[in-house]
């Protein structure tokens, strides 16, 4: 479950390198426990369910996500996921800069092909089911790249781009690529308001944290801003803010050595007793203990 919490809101975190400009990450949980927070991130990303359902956001929009389907997420979208039902759910995320796919110079490819999948003219489907023939087309294109991914094989990297390509010539040769350039007015308000809230949670999550100061933002009033946050995220703000803290001092707790107290203060909590209870709350067991299992696994067995 640790892996999940290294997400955060507007993500600041690098996935993969300049010269490879694309991450991947296996993940897995038990029935029930929350996924992914709202968050949103400058590349683009492919999440395909592996095992169990998932209740899947992008934007205002909800589907529940079954295993062997997929969901694109264009650059900029919030999104967000839940484990659905009794099964639990196991998925792959490939998060990815479209910059990849650029032509060294401006060519056919360029103009007819990549630039109107970054311009959002000609993307992927949102939800990608083995429906449709171009849509199972589409799930072997990403099933490939997972395998690669796993295996990273020599040369593996090539491999990868080239099915992206095979994705997106194939929805273009059938006429089926998306437009998603035109958004209803009221929902893009929404989502910019909602990205204006939990911004300024990421970057005043040490502090003291007012829900009149966060409904002052969009403005609001408290009852409205927290009808309008729960809407949007399915978390009060109160339970958001606990969910991103705690994501912050797992990292500091895999991270550094020190001491616990020092590490609830900063990440916004002056009572170490409710910090504790957060923690326990959200990653099931104390901060000590979840400490003590970092430094087994790394000792691993004797």
């Amino acid at each position: 479950m640790d892996q999940a919490l290294r997400r955060s809101l507007k993500e600041v975190r690098t996935h993969g390198s300049e010269l490879l400009p694309f991450g991947t990450y296996w993940y897995s949980y038990g029935p029930g426990e929350h996924v992914i927070d709202c968050h949103w991130h400058d590349e683009a990303e492919i999440f395909y369910c592996a095992q169990g359902c998932t209740l899947f956001q992008v934007d205002t929009d909800y589907f529940l996500v079954q295993a062997g389907e997929a969901v694109y997420i264009d650059a900029g979208d919030i999104h967000a996921a839940h484990a659905y039902g009794d099964e639990g759910c196991s998925f792959f995320s490939f998060v990815f800069n479209t910059n990849l796919l650029a032509s060294a110079q401006y060519d056919a490819v360029q103009e007819n092909i990549i630039i109107p999948l970054q311009e959002r003219r000609a993307t992927l489907p949102r939800w990608i089911k083995p429906q449709e023939d171009y849509e199972l087309e589409l799930l072997d294109h990403i099933t490939a790249i997972k395998k690669c991914c796993e295996d990273r094989r020599t040369g593996y990297e090539g491999a990868v781009k080239g099915q992206l390509y095979l994705m997106l010539s194939g929805l273009h040769s059938r006429n089926v690529a998306c437009s998603r350039t035109s958004s209803n007015r009221s929902e893009s308000s929404k989502i910019e308001r909602l990205k204006t809230v939990i911004q300024y949670i990421q970057e005043h999550y040490g502090q003291p944290i007012r829900l009149s100061e966060l409904a002052a933002l969009i403005p609001m009033s408290e009852g409205q801003f927290c009808r309008f946050f729960k809407s949007m995220t399915r978390q009060t703000p109160v339970d958001y803010i606990n969910s991103y803290r705690i994501r912050q001092a797992v990292e500091l707790l895999r991270r550094t050595d020190r001491k616990i107290s020092d590490i609830a203060l900063e990440v916004g909590y002056d009572n170490i007793s409710y910090f504790i209870r957060v923690f326990r709350k959200t990653m099931n067991c104390s901060p000590s203990e979840f400490r003590k299992k970092l430094q087994d696994s790394m000792e691993g067995p004797e």
